[in-house]
């Protein structure tokens, strides 16, 4: 049964109520409806909370079983946790942690325009986070692109989302910068992120509402990882 999304549409919603449809030691917990993201994409799965009757449940991770990305399996961080299908429970978020993870997410693709190459792997972290493009040479001129991408989030670009048939992407493939992971699928559409008029491309991930919310970024370390391979990380100002 698919797990409805709130997240896709809200995706500053830190509570919400939902419903146990399976429980199982194996598992996890599954409900109607999540405002947990599930590990995919390079960004971790939310971790955070549910309240049932007072008591409050540990989430350790939130996944897709099987990756089905239809469907999220909330990962308690304790075995005791007694819920039952039917059950009701309160939903209550990691927001500070949600947060960090959104303002990263944002930034790398912010990145992936700066480095104008095809995306090969990445990663969001809460305080760095990274990018590997198939870029032979590292180009010239690191500082220059290092303000632009603070000139861009100064510039509190307006993050929004829109949705287009499984249909147009296939006819647009230019649009997936992804090398090795492609946009969630299996719905007849795909979410597209646009930010201003700097970028688009499918993403299924968080994102913040405007570059503003970021804050200033730097380029770290910049690693060859194969022939043509280079991965550039990038941190939140003052992270180590």
């Amino acid at each position: 049964m698919p797990t409805e999304l709130l997240f896709r549409d809200d995706a500053y919603l830190t509570e919400a109520e939902a419903t146990v449809v399976f429980a199982d030691p194996e598992g996890g917990i599954r409900l109607n409806r999540t405002i947990f993201y599930g590990q995919s994409g390079g960004q971790p799965g939310d971790s955070g909370v549910m309240v049932r009757d007072g008591r409050e449940i540990m989430v350790a991770n939130a996944i897709h079983p099987g990756g089905d990305k239809t469907e999220i399996a909330h990962l308690p961080a304790e075995a005791d946790w007694h819920l039952t299908a039917g059950d009701t429970v309160t939903l209550r978020l990691d927001w500070t942690r949600r947060h960090r993870l959104m303002r990263m997410h944002t930034a790398l693709h912010l990145l992936s325009v700066a480095f104008p190459f095809a995306v090969t792997g990445g990663s969001v972290g809460e305080d760095k986070g990274r990018l590997d493009f198939d870029m032979p040479e590292v180009p010239e001129g690191l500082p220059e692109i290092e303000s632009q991408l603070n000139a861009w989030i100064d510039a509190d670009l307006p993050v929004t989302s829109e949705w287009i048939s499984e249909e147009e992407l296939d006819a647009n493939p230019s649009m997936v910068k992804t090398m090795k992971v492609q946009p969630p699928r299996g719905q007849g559409r795909v979410r597209l992120i646009r930010i201003g008029d700097v970028d688009l491309q499918p993403c299924g991930g968080t994102h913040v509402r405007s570059t503003g919310e970021i804050g200033p970024v730097r380029l770290g370390k910049i690693e060859k990882k194969g022939k043509q391979n280079r991965r550039v990380s990038l941190l939140f100002a003052g992270a180590e």
